[in-house]
């Protein structure tokens, strides 16, 4: 049903409904969710909102702007405060179109002089518009209309300029003749009288809405009995907000904290709820290139034992780099790559890991296994294309980048350049023979992996695996595969990573090899930690 229609229904049916006041699309989203079915956009609310005065200081297009998040925010019709009109009635059916086109289902305009002044703010000193001109205009507006549902409400403001009941009737009658669907009526006093006068002297010709802003004590049953058909809860969202940002923030003001006031506001996540933040992350998936979906395993269960005292309690991979956990740097590059799904396997000191928005696993045999069981906790986690890492690793951005736009199911970062490292290679165990060596020369040949361990001579060493692999998902599937495999030895708790790679070499499983000079780290011991202060991950 469109909004139009719904609109029409509200006042159409046989009973007496409710719209509640919004003044942007925050305010409005909320109003639908709470139950109404419709909503005042209220010119007064707005202008607050903007920061100006109720005077016709914020434009017509201004207020349409407002009214149009409100629209897209929200199923419910919406009910535009429209003022006089804006103007005369070349731009009362201008509006009108512009209306029909944000999807604002009703527009109710006031019987005063443009620029309008609030009606709460001496009114008996403001002059009404001639009954004539102000008749034109609601046939102009109702000429206007495309949508024959739209709504035109006309506002009778003679008992807040200190008129009587006659003067009303005349008025309604010639606005009902010029073809207004509703009539307003507004009274600014503290009882209904002068609004249950009119209902009972009008006789129900045409809907009755009313804003009991000032007579609020009445009982919702004294306006059914007198046949009105809409209330308006006029501005007390817009007048509880106030209330709520005065005080918090004089809070937060005197207390020089967010202790006291978290508690008591909303969440963040309320907030991007509100927002329908879940559709846009959604619609990610759907439209972003594909390395979003690139996946990643951060392997961090080991203590560390070299850095002594520093992993005392917590394990390496939260040890600070310039104020900074590893770990949170190693996940930052993988936010700068557009990998949102990282996964930390924790071991040592768990209790202590921690990093934003990841998933954790737990290998807690961390000080009797090696690192395929620690691979294998993650096991679950092992699908489509993916990025398995050591948790004590720095690197510099473009490798990272390099392995996902290589074309091929399984790729490795290896350092051609080892020996600048250490010279000493003992405690090495992730070096390797790959079937060309490294070259500064500019060349398109391809280079794989032939075999990876601790057991080479110097001469024979191509290179050093930095501990980075990316794999697609069919390389991920190969990798969890033989995983698999391998848990079932009685060894399984004593191997390495480079053990799984040796095989699915010998499967016959292609792993090319992404050569850099340098440019990582990986900290294993207090140097390692003092050159780490220095490194640019860039």
């Amino acid at each position: 049903m469109t909004k139009t229609r719904q609109f029409r229904e509200l006042l159409q049916s046989d009973r007496l409904d409710f719209i509640m006041e919004a003044h942007n699309g925050l305010s409005a989203k909320i109003v639908q969710e709470t139950g109404f079915k419709g909503i005042w956009a209220s010119g007064l609310s707005m202008s607050a909102a903007l920061g100006v005065r109720d005077n016709n200081e914020a434009s017509w297009t201004q207020v349409l702007e407002v009214c149009e998040f409100m629209a897209d925010a929200t199923d419910v019709p919406i009910l535009l405060d429209g003022d006089t009109g804006y103007g005369n009635f070349n731009n009362m059916r201008r509006l009108v179109r512009k209306l029909e086109q944000r999807g604002v289902a009703a527009v109710c305009i006031e019987d005063k002089l443009f620029p309008k002044t609030n009606s709460f703010i001496n009114g008996e000193q403001q002059p009404l518009a001639d009954i004539d001109e102000f008749a034109g205009k609601i046939k102009a507006a109702k000429d206007g209309q495309s949508d024959p549902d739209f709504t035109v409400v006309a506002r009778l403001e003679a008992f807040i300029a200190g008129w009587g009941l006659e003067e009303m009737l005349r008025r309604a009658d010639a606005y009902q003749n010029a073809g207004a669907d509703a009539l307003l009526i507004h009274s600014k006093k503290s009882t209904p009288d002068q609004i249950l006068s009119f209902a009972e002297a009008w006789k129900g010709r045409c809907p009755i809405i009313i804003v009991p802003t000032m007579y609020y004590s009445t009982p919702v049953d004294v306006f059914e009995q007198a046949g009105i058909d809409l209330v308006i809860w006029a501005n007390h969202n817009m007048r509880s907000a106030v209330r709520a940002m005065q005080e918090t923030s004089r809070r937060i003001f005197e207390e020089r904290s967010l202790m006291d006031v978290e508690d008591e506001v909303v969440t963040v996540k309320e907030v991007f709820r509100l927002q329908n933040a879940a559709e846009l992350a959604e619609a990610e998936e759907l439209y972003l290139p594909q390395n979003t979906g690139t996946s990643a395993i951060i392997m961090a269960a080991s203590r560390g034992d070299e850095l002594r005292d520093l992993t005392a309690e917590k394990p390496k991979t939260m040890v600070d780099v310039n104020g900074k956990p590893i770990l949170h740097r190693l996940v930052s590059q993988f936010r700068k790559e557009q990998i949102k799904d990282i996964t930390v396997i924790r071991g040592f000191g768990k209790e202590h890991v921690n990093a934003p928005d990841v998933q954790f696993v737990d290998n807690d045999r961390y000080a009797s296994t090696c690192e395929l069981a620690t691979l294998n906790a993650a096991v679950e986690k092992l699908s489509g294309d993916c990025i398995i890492s050591f948790g004590d690793i720095l690197f510099r951005r473009y490798i990272l980048s390099s392995l996902l736009e290589i074309e091929c199911d399984i790729s490795i970062a290896v350092d051609g350049a080892w020996t600048d490292r250490n010279a000493d290679r003992s405690g090495f165990q992730d070096l390797l023979q790959a079937s060309s060596p490294h070259s500064l020369d500019y060349t398109t040949e391809k280079v794989w992996l032939e075999k990876m361990g601790p057991d080479f001579d110097s001469e024979s060493v191509n290179g050093e695996w930095i501990g980075l692999l990316r794999s697609t998902e069919a390389g991920t599937a190969a990798i969890k595969k033989a995983l698999n495999d391998m848990s079932k030895r009685e060894d399984f708790d004593s191997l390495h990573l480079y053990h799984l790679l040796n095989l699915l070499v010998e499967q016959g499983h292609k792993i090319r090899v992404l050569y850099i000079a340098g440019h990582w780290l990986d900290i294993d011991n207090l140097d390692d930690l003092a050159k780490a202060q220095s490194f640019q991950a860039v």
